[in-house]
């Protein structure tokens, strides 16, 4: 689908333009979205504007990472959007010049979508101009990591706090599956969090330069998405090794308390085998009370080695 908005001279939103007459409009400027484009209207970008064959096929080979390009005509931008729930990246383009803006996405973006109604909405259409609608898309883009990123911080409070009595197997499980979700963003944000920087310092742009305490404000927040993921991916790693020592602690007090066990009845399993053995001349055994005197033996020296243990500190 191909919907586009126009702004006259005087002000007024066109948006019944065919894609095909917008050259020919006289027009302030406009805006073309192509949200999940056919491949017929893909080739509008050829036929009709005209755009440079490296930035088409960008923008048809998807996931390339967030970067600007500078052609003759206009300046590509690739930027990435996060869906709420997978965590799954999907590529946002656009193109700027100072008479349009045209954004391209395979998948529906709620983030275009957030802006396109805002400027049909907009009282005031004639402050509008592409380079304010390329800051409104980014910054929703960049609002949208944060409620992931909150998200992903509430898990590891949980993973860490186990308020489900969770068992260790399953804990890790999450810590790992939120580790990777936390690796995916980190993708997505820093290559981002360049992005804007490089828009800022470029001197090619002269269309945002009146407006770059908008675009320091994104770079503001993306420095915190930043230093958020990578403080949670350090959490990730102090909570995982903290269950593997609480889990090799564990292991070593059940392994400590069998070896108690075992060197326990190790003298009394040696006592019991001599008297099992086949033997018609053995000592001790016509005494009458034999039995008895080798039980309580055994039971004396099974008492013994466990009070020694016990003050050794081997039960702590």
């Amino acid at each position: 689908m191909i919907r586009i908005v126009a702004v006259t001279e005087q002000n007024e939103v066109l948006t019944d333009v065919p894609i095909k007459k917008i050259k020919e409009l006289a027009c302030k400027w406009y805006w073309i979205d192509f949200d999940r484009p056919t491949d017929s209207e893909i080739e509008e970008l050829t036929a009709t504007l005209q755009f440079h064959p490296l930035a088409i096929e960008d923008c048809i080979h998807v996931l390339q990472r967030p970067k600007l390009d500078f052609y003759e005509q206009n300046t590509f931008f690739v930027t990435h959007s996060l869906h709420q729930e997978t965590i799954e990246k999907e590529e946002i383009n656009m193109f700027l010049s100072e008479k349009y803006i045209v954004t391209f996405h395979l998948k529906h973006s709620a983030e275009v979508d957030d802006v396109w109604n805002r400027l049909l909405l907009s009282k005031k259409p004639g402050k509008w101009e592409p380079s304010l609608v390329l800051y409104h898309v980014i910054d929703k883009l960049v609002d949208n990591y944060f409620p992931i990123v909150y998200q992903l911080e509430d898990t590891l409070n949980e993973i860490e706090n186990n308020s489900n009595q969770k068992s260790m197997e399953e804990l890790l499980d999450e810590l790992f599956d939120t580790r990777h979700n936390l690796l995916t963003l980190r993708h997505t944000v820093m290559p981002m969090r360049d992005l804007v920087y490089r828009m800022i310092n470029s001197h090619r742009l002269d269309s945002i330069k009146h407006r770059l305490e908008y675009f320091y404000d994104i770079h503001d927040h993306l420095l915190r998405l930043t230093e958020k993921i990578d403080a949670n991916r350090e959490l990730t790693a102090d909570i995982r090794d903290s269950y593997l020592s609480l889990n090799s602690h564990q292991t070593n007090k059940v392994m400590r308390i069998l070896t108690v066990i075992t060197t326990i009845f190790m003298p009394l399993t040696f006592i019991a085998g001599i008297y099992g053995m086949n033997f018609s001349h053995m000592p001790e055994l016509t005494y009458r009370n034999g039995y008895f005197a080798v039980l309580g033996i055994m039971f004396l020296i099974g008492i013994g080695m466990f009070l020694w243990f016990k003050k050794k500190g081997w039960f702590r």
